[in-house]
Parts: C-alpha cells; sequence; structure tokens
C-alpha cells in the first residue's frame, strides 16, 4: 500500500452514536475521495459486514474496525482495532462485557438530569439509539438539542455531560490490557484514538504510550478531527519516540454534528509508517481476487 493514501480509519455508524447507515457511510466516503475506510462504532462488530459488502460494491478498500471503551487511570480512553477478524470469539465475547454496562449507567444519568429540572432524558435518548445495548452520552445529547435545552450537542456535554455535571456517570470500561489482547489475537492492530483528548499530564501520557506498547500496541492516531495542526505533529514525535505506526481518522459521527467531513483530513507528516502498512494483508480489495479478500468480515 502506497504511504500516501486518503485513508479514513475511524468513524461511527448508527450501530453505535452516528446518524448515517453503514452503507450511507460508504457511499459519502467513496464520494470524498476515500480509498481506504473502516467503521469503527463503539464496542459493537454488528455493522461490519453491511460496511465491508458496500465498500466492495463501491470499489473502495476496507478493514474491519472497532473502537473500544477503556478504563485506564480513572479517564476513558478509546483504543481502535483496525483489520481483525470479526468473528473471533475471544473479541465479540470481550465487546459484549463492555457493552453490558450501558443501559445501567444510561439510567444514572437520566436520574441526574431529572435533579436538574431535565425530565424524560432515558426515553428521549432512546429515540435516537439505532442500537439501545449501545446508549451513550451521544444521544443524551441530541434529546437535549431536539427540547431545545442547549444549542448543540458542544453545548451540552460543556453544561450537562461531563466530570462534576447533573448527567454525567462515570462508569468503568474494559482494561488497556484486555482490549489489545482482543485486537492483537484477532489479527488486528491496536491504535490509539484521538489521544490529545485526553487530559492526561505529561507522565500519565508517558505511562499510556508505553503500557500500550508492552501490552503489543502497534498505532496511534496522528491526524485524525479533534486535533489541531500542531498537535499532528506533538503525536507524530509520539508515534516516532514508541516505535508506533501512524493512523488517520475523521472520527465522523454525522452531517450536522461532525467538523472534519470524512476522506478531508491532511496526509499523515513524513518519516511515520501508515498503519495500513503494517495491515496491507488485511485489507479487503474489491476482487474476490485480490489480496486481504477472504477476510472475514461476519458478526
Amino acid at each position: 500500500m502506497p504511504s500516501i493514501l486518503n485513508a479514513d480509519l475511524h468513524c461511527h455508524s448508527v450501530v453505535s452514536d452516528g446518524t448515517l447507515t453503514p452503507e450511507a457511510l460508504a457511499a459519502r466516503a467513496k464520494a470524498n475521495g476515500v480509498e481506504l475506510w473502516a467503521l469503527t462504532d463503539h464496542d459493537e462488530l454488528g455493522g461490519q459486514q453491511r460496511a465491508a459488502l458496500a465498500a466492495k460494491n463501491l470499489g473502495l478498500q476496507y478493514l474491519t474496525g472497532v473502537e473500544i471503551s477503556v478504563t485506564f487511570i480513572n479517564q476513558t480512553v478509546h483504543i481502535v482495532g483496525l483489520g481483525f477478524d470479526a468473528d473471533n470469539p475471544a473479541l465479540q465475547r470481550g465487546l459484549m462485557q463492555t457493552r453490558g454496562g450501558r443501559g445501567q449507567r444510561a439510567m444514572k444519568m437520566s436520574e441526574g438530569l431529572a435533579k436538574a429540572g431535565i425530565q424524560g432524558s432515558y426515553e428521549g435518548a432512546l429515540k435516537f439509539a439505532g442500537n439501545h445495548e449501545l446508549i451513550s452520552r451521544t444521544h443524551f445529547a441530541r434529546f437535549l438539542v431536539e427540547s431545545g435545552v442547549c444549542r448543540d450537542t458542544y453545548e451540552v456535554f460543556r453544561k450537562y455531560l461531563t466530570e462534576g455535571k447533573p448527567g454525567f456517570v462515570e462508569h468503568r470500561w474494559a482494561s488497556l490490557k484486555d482490549a489489545v489482547t482482543w485486537i492483537r489475537e484477532a489479527g488486528g492492530a491496536a491504535v490509539i484514538a484521538h489521544p490529545a483528548r485526553y487530559k492526561f499530564s505529561t507522565n500519565e501520557e508517558f505511562a499510556l504510550f508505553s503500557e500500550f506498547k508492552n501490552h503489543g500496541g502497534q498505532g496511534v492516531e496522528v491526524v485524525t478531527g479533534s486535533h489541531t495542526a500542531a498537535e499532528y505533529l506533538t503525536y507524530a514525535d509520539a508515534a516516532r519516540e514508541f516505535g508506533l505506526a501512524a493512523s488517520r481518522g475523521s472520527d465522523f459521527h454525522s452531517p450536522d454534528e461532525s467538523h472534519t467531513e470524512l476522506g478531508t483530513l491532511p496526509g499523515l507528516p513524513g518519516n511515520l509508517t501508515p498503519v495500513w502498512e503494517l495491515l496491507a494483508h488485511r485489507i479487503q480489495h474489491t476482487s474476490t481476487s485480490g489480496p486481504g479478500a477472504s477476510a472475514s468480515t461476519g458478526h
């Protein structure tokens, strides 16, 4: 695979907290010039077969993907998995366990919002959750915007859904070791998602990267929708320091909410190993005779 490639390896569909179907995302990626695509729904593989088929029909190369929620130093960190076997039983079991606590957490979030004078938020959020197992803060945010409580989802998070606010409920997700192990044992590569978003000290971030690498993690998102141009360079340096491959992904959720459109990010900084070079044998091509075409995508 060429190192200069319009790859978008991070986005979300209605299967988790996006607003478009896997098929619509594939079409949008193709229309925007994406050459290699991955759907990375939160803790869920239910859209993989649809995404891979849609990509194949459009002549778009595809990698299986997922974004796993992890608790590290009492913060939520996201680990993207790419190029794995989506039929792997251990990965499927691990993701099922990770999803399991979302319903109870959502009820507690609703109780907190009710105390702040916002009624019916659980039922309202469910209307926006295509997969009720994956009800999340994003679905609550969309309900609060629809209800006129806030102008947009960014205002909702700022006022109601971050630590110390009425609708925030802490939750323990998978361990870093488990998430990386599930991805690796399923034949994929683990990638730290949007590292600039985490509120770690310098020492805590060093611990995250060190432990991730020691557990077998292979990549870090350098160019992503929530990073600034300066942060591209910061995490390019981190990739070199820790010997990690570099990934690129918009983290696209919705045409109405996302700052960054699919396929519109700048290229990776120089002197980095793109993660897709590690996964060339896992890429599903448009021809059934192409390398990687036999990689499993079922769930």
